[in-house]
């Protein structure tokens, strides 16, 4: 129990040290996490706790909350709308990367048939805890590749769930043929969606509404708190991970109108635990083995990641464009951390050599160190390898402006924006992040440029501070809400014009400060009263 306290007292006070100094520097805090689990080992001796059962526990709820907080990001109808971004883009990564990295761990290191697939399966996994938390913080997850990434990722943790069932198989911990338990499985699972989608849904809204309406912050924040551990220990009890049970009350949650204060009251346990979780990823470091083949660790990292670099590219690149499908592929080319999990099972089941699991472990724990380092550059590295011939008339290269007039999207209601400001005669420009649309534009003989909105750099490069106005013709609300706030960041008193297709988006859009918004669906009303109006005077001229 002594020992125990010191290590807590001790993995808070220097983690906090670590990561208030990385702050400064700009670097991610699960890197300060995982050293202070390291460094705690080593210095105090502490070694019996790398395998303390209270810690894996803690961790594993750190695994729960992020789950539950993905789970609040995506709503049934969001994940109908995403369904080609989570389930084509989720299988062509999942399917073609453990595909690549079976026959090499088969035909190159010569492990048999079940190692090589169990190693195959974890290392087609990316790390959702570190890419997500990025994507989010960045704001990059409303971007085109961000969005692709967060739907592979959402279909990599609905993929754990079959992986951790093969393992119990494999195992042979079920004397049942695959078939029963195959079938067992589904009837579970129907059992858990369906319980939780129709009476978990009602009693969660009630719970929250319940709580919210007494105006009490603890209370709102214990009915959180029951939802989520409730949700997540009934999807455990029915055979299943309990990660699945949170993400799904997170999307029950997404449903209703209190999900905006819940990501907010939950945001401070998810990152304490997530703390926990990557400090005894530290503490799973043996520095012995490590230096012992930190030839074969660091080669096996790097042939990963340009393993699945270059398989998720390909596969992408099928339906995206090529600078789209490389910043996935940079992003997503990184082990995660459910492969820890998987390695784990798989060792005490004895399904891995006690040897290849350390090895694979410590691949796993450096591609969680390095990658921190990495993500942060994707751009940078895809605008490396893509030909600049892609990147059609740089938002570099726009001259001098004023009092110009930004329009922001070329579909067709900016297409139609740009043939009324020419009838006009107002000086415009015309940016688009589809490769595309600023070819049509150019070879209408506009100035077209190509680049995103949501970044500081182009907003700065179009000039956006000495602009008359700024235009939105963007779909996406999310897109259309990040580029207004970067550009007001930029120029407080923008005039920025956006159109809003539904009641729906207005809210979206409601606490941003934006002078012109044109409703769709009430413009379209006045022009149809207007047109009645017009036909009565006209009739009316007629029988006078």
């Amino acid at each position: 129990m002594d020992k125990a306290l010191l290590f807590i007292v001790a993995a808070l006070g220097l983690s906090t040290v670590v990561n208030l100094v990385l702050k400064r520097f700009g670097l991610s805090l699960i890197i300060g996490y995982i050293f202070t689990g390291t460094f705690l080992v080593y210095a105090l001796g502490l070694e019996e706790f790398r395998h303390s059962k209270a810690l894996e526990g803690a961790a594993e709820f750190g695994i729960v909350f992020l789950m539950f907080t993905i789970g609040l990001e995506i709503s049934l109808s969001k994940m109908n709308r995403m369904k080609k971004m989570i389930f084509l883009n989720g299988f062509l990564q999942v399917g073609l990367s453990s595909t690549a990295l079976f026959l090499g761990a088969f035909y190159l290191f010569h492990l048999t048939f079940v190692p090589a697939l169990i190693v195959s399966l974890a290392f087609a996994l990316s790390s959702t805890a570190i890419v997500l938390t990025y994507l989010k913080n960045s704001k990059e997850i409303h971007t085109p590749y961000g969005k692709r990434a967060m739907g592979i990722l959402i279909f990599q943790d609905l993929v754990v769930i079959p992986i951790l069932i093969l393992l119990g198989v494999l195992s042979n911990e079920s004397a049942k043929p695959i078939g029963e338990i195959l079938f067992d499985t589904t009837v579970s699972a129907v059992i858990v969606l369906g319980l939780l989608f129709v009476f978990g849904k009602q009693l969660f809204t009630w719970l929250l509404h319940f709580s919210a309406s007494a105006q009490t912050d603890e209370l709102f924040m214990s009915s959180v708190l029951f939802i989520v551990v409730a949700a997540s220990y009934f999807a455990h009890y029915m055979g299943f991970t309990y990660s699945l049970g949170a993400f799904v009350a997170g999307m029950i949650i997404a449903e209703t109108k209190y999900f905006h204060k819940v990501e907010a009251d939950i945001a401070p346990f998810k990152d304490i635990l997530l703390g926990t979780f990557f400090i005894l990823i530290g503490m799973q470091v043996d520095l012995g083995a490590f230096a012992a083949h930190f030839l074969l660790i660091t080669g096996l990292f790097f042939g990963v990641l340009l393993l699945k670099t270059i398989v998720i590219f390909l596969g992408l690149r099928l339906y995206n464009t090529t600078d789209t499908a490389l910043k996935t592929a940079i992003s997503l080319s990184q082990v995660g951390e459910f492969a820890l999990v998987i390695f784990s099972i798989a060792s005490v089941s004895k399904l891995l050599d006690a040897e290849v699991a350390s090895i694979v472990m410590l691949v796993v724990i450096f591609s969680m160190v390095v990658t921190p380092f990495l993500i942060p550059h994707t751009q940078k590295i895809a605008s490396f390898f893509v030909k600049k011939a892609d990147y059609i008339a740089p938002v570099s290269d726009i001259g001098e402006k004023k009092n110009h007039i930004i329009v922001c999207g070329y579909g067709r209601v900016g297409q139609n924006v740009q043939r009324r400001l020419d009838r006009y005669g107002y000086d415009y420009v015309i940016v688009d992040n589809n490769p595309k649309l600023v070819k049509k534009a150019l070879n209408l003989g506009l100035k077209a440029y190509l680049g995103d909105m949501s970044k500081t750099a182009i907003v700065e490069a179009l000039h956006t501070k000495d602009a008359a106005a700024v235009i939105l013709t963007l779909e996406s609300p999310d897109i259309k809400a990040l580029i207004s706030q970067k550009v007001l960041e930029i120029n407080p008193y923008a005039n920025i014009i956006v159109q809003i297709a539904s009641t729906e988006e207005r809210k979206a859009l409601k606490n941003i400060r934006i002078l012109n918004a044109v409703d769709g669906e009430m413009e379209t009303a006045r022009i149809l009263v207007e047109r009645v109006m017009q036909c009565d005077l006209s009739q009316r001229k007629s029988v006078g």
